[in-house]
């Protein structure tokens, strides 16, 4: 039988302690000198493993933070009443968002007429990347008619979730009146965002959210990363 190299070997290795649970789903792995050391190799070969065991799906890097064990893919429904965070909890994770942008400026010709607003009408545009036990899981777009939750931004900030933030503006309730799904392959800015690779397999859902008088509250642009997440859709799903 031939011999394997000493990266494959490694590799092996490594995937076998991430299986017996040595290293659980989120935990970091030893860095890559720790590894050489291990081992006693040089760290060219042990990056030459960690790759092998990222196009395995077994390990994702973090820029500048180390290379992690994959977390299993987060089941995520689609139906009337999507929630980020009761999603996310269902499936056994810890839930947080990061918001990267926040603004309010007028709506050009397309979002006025997404959001059913007149074009210039102040909008609300918020922007941030969602997480399942700390690892990104989406990165999304939304936009809301400022008119019609004004005190969004702020409401977002101190809450974390749309849901708590529309519902301290008043919107006690709201469901997905549609949503499209598109397959596209990330970008280097979305790759970067979500850290993957770059043309690694993004989800897109384009939605909009109506209040309980039918009322778009938020159009939603949402880009999920392919292998940490399993979108179900179910039409009688509330």
């Amino acid at each position: 039988m031939p011999r394997l190299p000493i990266w494959a070997a490694i590799a092996e290795t490594l995937t076998n302690e991430i299986r017996q649970k040595h290293y659980r789903p989120g935990d970091k792995l030893p860095t890559e000198a720790e590894l050489a050391g291990r081992f006693g190799v040089n760290r060219h070969t042990v990056r030459h493993a960690l790759s092998g065991l990222a196009e395995a799906g077994l390990v994702h890097s973090r820029r500048g933070a180390g290379v992690f064990v994959a977390a299993r893919p987060t089941e995520y429904p689609l139906g009337r009443r999507v929630r980020f965070h009761a999603n996310v909890i269902a499936a056994g994770q810890t839930p947080s968002r990061r918001i990267t942008r926040s603004e309010t400026r007028p709506a050009d010709t397309e979002e006025a007429r997404l959001l059913e607003l007149g074009v210039g009408a102040a909008l609300h545009v918020v922007e941030g990347v969602s997480m399942a036990d700390g690892q990104p899981i989406a990165a999304f777009r939304s936009l809301f008619p400022a008119e019609r939750v004004p005190g969004l931004p702020e409401a977002l900030t101190a809450t974390g979730s749309i849901t708590a933030a529309l519902e301290r503006c008043g919107v006690a309730d709201y469901t997905r009146r549609e949503t499209r799904l598109t397959a596209q392959l990330a970008d280097p800015v979305l790759a970067l965002t979500l850290q993957l690779r770059p043309g690694a397999a993004v989800l897109r859902t384009v939605a909009v959210n109506v209040d309980t008088r039918g009322r778009v509250v938020e159009q939603g642009t949402t880009w999920f990363a392919g292998e940490r997440v399993t979108l179900t859709v179910a039409g009688d799903q509330d």
